[in-house]
């Protein structure tokens, strides 16, 4: 790294370790134990997991497991990068570094793994229930969190964007799903 490089990467982690600072002192003034919003998201979190673990299928959970994590995964990196080029925030957080945890780890990834779970089980499309998933989503849940003041949508963001963002995520989240578990199915072929 020659040292206009390494003075400028330098300067980035700088402002990095500010705006994290900053960060923290937003969560501590707005967002912390002692607001409502921080216990409603609380419970985005915890009641998601609890319906999962009664309703979750024991004899299907990896592939469904796996489904669900994918589709954290695709939902964690999105809200980070809509994040960092401001198109959308969270102001209220249970911790200051994963905006966004409730909802990438707890309600979006469940509902869809309980939706992936059922057409599964029916024999269903699953593109078109993701699709109607995608439209509750993008148009009833995000504008609800956008009405009580836990999201806020910038620039150009508007919710059929976001409808698009659920449902290509969902569908990616199923073809990473169906890939490896073909991988694996041939590998079990190869065996027997």
């Amino acid at each position: 790294m020659n040292s206009n490089q390494q003075e400028f990467f330098e300067s980035l982690v700088s402002l990095q370790k500010k705006l994290s600072r900053e960060g923290i002192e937003y969560w501590h003034l707005y967002s912390d134990f002692g607001t409502w919003q921080f216990w409603a998201v609380l419970l985005m979190l915890i009641c998601p997991v609890i319906v999962l673990y009664f309703v979750i299928d024991r004899k299907k959970v990896f592939i469904i497991g796996f489904f669900g994590f994918a589709v954290h995964i695709l939902f964690a990196y999105t809200d980070a990068c809509g994040i960092r080029l401001g198109l959308w925030g969270y102001p209220y957080q249970l911790i200051p570094f994963i905006p966004s945890l409730s909802l990438d780890a707890a309600i979006i990834p469940i509902a869809i793994m309980i939706v992936f779970q059922w057409t599964l089980n029916h024999h269903k499309n699953f593109y078109l229930y993701s699709f109607l998933t995608a439209l509750l989503f993008g148009f009833g849940f995000k504008p609800l969190l956008v009405s009580i003041g836990l999201f806020e949508k910038y620039q150009w963001v508007n919710y059929f964007y976001i409808f698009l963002i659920y449902l290509v995520l969902y569908w990616l989240g199923h073809l990473l799903t169906t890939i490896f578990f073909r991988l694996q199915d041939s590998q079990k072929e190869k065996e027997v």
